[in-house]
């Protein structure tokens, strides 16, 4: 069966079902606990680009495997990039998706980044509401249940050489997810990498490519051997200034009530949720500041008591707060290691809009059915 799928009145995907989706009870067993990224959907969205055709042939289907050459260059030459966002139940009923159009223009950058042809914001934003309403019964019903969205790009084709691709596979998968960290840990703990940077001024830092994340794996991996959760990054040069996580923005929060996370000087991504935490954070008549801040001045700071709260934030995680950090010589703990009130407070604002649990000031929540 073929049909189409309405977006609005400009816009349509091909629409090809599922011919064997998942059975609604063995669907109810797999949201009663997701996890995170391993329960996916029955469909994804695809559109296929080359370079005497343009962006075509956009349809939702089955949820399957992709057949590609041996010699496709993103096998060979990593061009790729990705987006993380996500759908929300709202209360009245319905699902949300929360700034999809910021998620479109990092897409877009990244694409240039890559020498990979931007998508058009309003195909990638037709995709993602495509996806979430054929999907919609996926989405857990759990207080912390939503349904996550892994728009992607990969260089297609069959060349060995050093240069862009002129064919391009973009697709959205959908994944059921709880919450990111599991356990009873009020916060995470980190491991200050000094041998291992996850990117250099310009390098692709703040670019979504899966090199960026490939990179950080062997100090992720060096962090779980010493006993913590994620890794932070220092930058390239110096190797003193605190950068972001293995997949996270960070603050810092300061008795005087004051807000700082690092400044976006183009080795850091660009996050969705730091700009609405930053945002959020001004409405409520707080002083932020964007600037740069060592590892040495947040040993001092935890340690004097100047620091009171740090909290890790981005889209699969939301806000995490930070109770201790690691290195080869030492540690240090911040506040009382469970989640701070400012922490709690910017975190709570934050996914109270996200799930339609207060107003959205902002436009941000744009509601998909």
């Amino acid at each position: 069966m073929i049909g189409e799928l309405t977006l609005d009145d400009d816009s349509r995907l091909a629409f090809e079902p599922a011919a064997k989706p998942v059975p609604p009870e063995e669907r109810a067993r797999l949201l009663e606990d997701p996890g995170f990224g391993r329960v996916f959907t029955d469909h994804m969205a695809i559109i296929e680009y080359d370079e005497a055709k343009g962006w075509h042939d956009a349809r939702l289907t089955a949820r399957h495997p992709f057949t590609m050459d041996p010699a496709a260059p993103v096998l060979h030459y990593a061009q790729e990039i990705f987006e993380g966002m996500k759908a929300y139940r709202r209360p009245g009923g319905g699902a949300a998706l929360f700034r999809p159009d910021a998620n479109a223009r990092r897409f877009a950058k990244s694409a240039i980044r890559l020498a990979m042809p931007p998508l058009p914001e309003e195909m990638f934003l037709d995709s993602v509401r495509a996806l979430v309403r054929a999907d919609r019964d996926w989405i857990p019903a759990t207080e912390d249940g939503s349904l996550y969205l892994r728009p992607f790009m990969i260089a297609n084709g069959s060349f060995l050489g050093m240069r862009s691709s002129t064919q391009f596979i973009y697709a959205v998968i959908a994944s059921s997810v709880g919450s990111y960290f599991k356990g009873d840990a009020a916060s995470v703990s980190l491991w200050v990498t000094r041998e291992y940077v996850r990117a250099a001024p310009g390098g692709t830092g703040e670019a979504k490519c899966g090199g960026n994340y490939a990179g950080s794996l062997v100090a992720q991996a060096e962090a779980v051997r010493n006993g913590c959760d994620q890794v932070v990054f220092l930058d390239a040069t110096e190797r003193r200034w605190v950068e972001e996580l293995g997949g996270m923005n960070v603050f810092f929060v300061f008795e005087d009530g004051s807000i700082q996370t690092p400044p976006l000087d183009g080795t850091i991504l660009h996050g969705v949720t730091r700009d609405s935490l930053l945002t959020l954070a001004r409405d409520m008549g707080l002083t932020v500041r964007e600037e740069p801040y060592s590892i040495e001045q947040w040993k001092a700071d935890a340690e004097s008591g100047r620091l009171t709260e740090a909290f890790a934030c981005g889209t699969a995680a939301v806000v995490t707060p930070i109770g201790r950090v690691k290195e080869a010589d030492g540690e240090f703990a911040i506040g009382g290691q469970s989640t701070g009130p400012l922490t709690l407070r910017l975190r709570s604002a934050l996914v109270d809009i996200q799930r339609g649990d207060a107003p959205d000031p902002y436009g941000w929540v744009e509601q998909v059915f």
